[in-house]
């Protein structure tokens, strides 16, 4: 078995979680497959034993890989969309962050979790990714996002004004810094602190939130994911943000920009006793209530 593992960085006091959790992917058989700049980072620090390889790129992520581990936060975990693609690999997160909503195994859990990984004993959740298209290139070979695509006004810019449609019938003009357009995986994201409502990741739809509008009367909208929202934007600058997740590109005003769904999925790893109600719970506070 060959798993790859991805990180963005660690800290000193990781090493010693790091370097346990190696020796206990190698003891069950398991071949790692390190990001090449993250295995630059603890080589020096941690002795390997038995086999192990390095990528740079999806190219170098073949069939032969059984799952990538992501090891960080809900934003490292976001990372690894733009690496297996379209491949199909599997992705867990093992949470060295904050919040770890996505990224949800915890620390003290990591031996159990490879145990179950090496015996195949997990359950695979499929997540709706959002596709973005252009009249000009933007997000080079990845132009599609896990959590959200975001237009934002540019920096301490007055507000903007974006005309959205579904399939070409108007929506709405909002007089706002921004527009989420929410997978239901990116519900409990960005378009939450926003106000918008949570969907179960298996929901078919994806949520329009418009930041901070000037409107009372202007509330997020469910849409079904089988819509293609455009956008026309006006603004007294020449451009304004576009994000996919975490990556973003400045674009100037006139570009034509529509968001649909992508035509494939990323496989989630989830223990089967972990379930989207108690992560709402453990990490959001879900109806906690001192009387309960």
């Amino acid at each position: 078995m060959k798993i790859a593992i991805y990180s963005r960085g660690i800290e000193n006091n990781q090493l010693q979680d790091i370097g346990q959790l190696i020796e206990h992917l190698i003891n069950k058989g398991v071949q790692p497959v390190f990001y090449q700049d993250f295995f630059n980072q603890f080589y020096s620090s941690i002795k390997l034993k038995g086999q192990y390889s390095t990528f740079n790129s999806y190219e170098e992520l073949d069939s032969s890989i059984d799952c990538l581990i992501s090891l960080g936060g809900d934003g490292t975990l976001l990372d690894t969309v733009t690496l297996v693609r379209d491949s199909g690999i599997p992705v867990l997160g093992i949470n060295y962050g904050r919040l770890g909503f996505l990224a949800n195994i915890g620390k003290e859990e990591i031996h159990a979790v490879i145990d179950a990984i090496a015996e195949r004993k997990y359950v695979i959740d499929k997540r709706t990714l959002i596709h973005l298209e252009s009249n000009m290139p933007l997000f080079g070979k990845t132009p599609y996002a896990l959590n959200e695509f975001t237009i934002h006004k540019k920096d301490i810019s007055p507000m903007i004004k974006i005309h959205t449609y579904l399939n070409g019938a108007f929506l709405n003009t909002y007089w706002a810094d921004g527009l989420i357009v929410s997978t239901p995986t990116g519900s409990t994201g960005y378009s939450l602190s926003c106000n918008g409502p949570v969907l179960f990741p298996e929901s078919s739809c994806f949520v329009i939130t418009p930041v901070a509008p000037h409107n009372l009367n202007i509330r997020p909208i469910i849409v079904p994911d089988n819509t293609i929202v455009s956008f026309e934007v006006e603004g007294r600058t020449d451009g304004f943000l576009c994000t996919l997740d975490s990556r973003r590109e400045l674009v100037n005003k006139d570009i034509q920009i529509a968001v649909k769904k992508e035509g494939f999925d990323i496989n989630l790893i989830r223990m089967n006793e972990n379930n989207f109600l108690q992560t709402l719970r453990d990490k959001l506070s879900w109806g906690l209530d001192k009387r309960n």
